[in-house]
């Protein structure tokens, strides 16, 4: 039997009207904005489902911009993050699409910023909790309970070990490893979910592996 929490009654502390159309869309555009690891200057976001059908009334659009600006879903700025886009030269666009058999609540984000891009696709599941279930064309599961380390690497012997070798130098248990690939030799996405947050240094250590080009952590949120 499923565990109901308190929160999921009563629903988190936020800034509403809405835990899955506000609350839970600025969690997706933090994670969007995370994951790239830099500030956000161009955003391409596709709705779907029921945010596509209600996102004015609810407001998820500003609460996707609130969430690339880096603000969490208890900060009073949301209501203006627009303007706060504006100021801070965050170019964005919003369009309609299907992404398929995916729950209602969902978004695709394109984001850049740096000369870096990152395409993530996530749901809002209720009660300000959200699933990323892809990232850059990669299928994954991510629900924020963990902290989450995410690699980019060569698809070649040895790279998973010595990621895995760092974390336990650094004393990070894994509470669950996942590894994406396309095909064999290319490039892969491996996300481990850890116990414990990752220091500055083991992040750096996992970067200078061979065959590993971007190195993220997601705190839990």
């Amino acid at each position: 039997m499923a565990q109901i929490g308190l929160f999921d009654v009563v629903g988190p502390i936020m800034v509403g009207p809405s835990s899955s159309h506000t609350a839970g869309a600025v969690r997706l555009g933090l994670a969007a904005r995370r994951i790239l690891g830099k500030d956000v200057t161009k955003a391409q976001i596709t709705l779907h489902g029921s945010f596509a059908a209600t996102h004015w009334g609810h407001r998820t659009d500003v609460a996707l911009i609130a969430g690339l600006l880096g603000m969490a879903m208890d900060d009073e700025r949301i209501p203006h993050a627009l303007d706060m886009a504006q100021d801070a030269s965050l170019e964005y666009t919003f369009e309609h699409g299907d992404l398929g058999d995916v729950h209602p609540n969902s978004v695709r984000i394109q984001a850049e910023g740096s000369g870096d891009k990152v395409q993530m696709a996530g749901a809002s599941v209720g009660g300000g909790r959200i699933n990323i279930f892809e990232v850059n064309g990669f299928d994954v599961g991510v629900d924020g309970t963990y902290t989450t380390l995410l690699t980019r690497h060569r698809d070649e012997p040895g790279v998973i070990a010595e990621v895995t070798k760092v974390l336990a130098i650094h004393g990070i248990n894994i509470a669950f490893l996942n590894v994406s690939r396309k095909t064999r030799g290319s490039d892969a996405l491996l996300l481990a979910e850890t116990d414990d947050l990752i220091p500055d240094l083991a992040l750096q250590h996992v970067l200078r592996i061979p065959g590993v080009m971007v190195v993220r952590m997601l705190p839990r949120f």
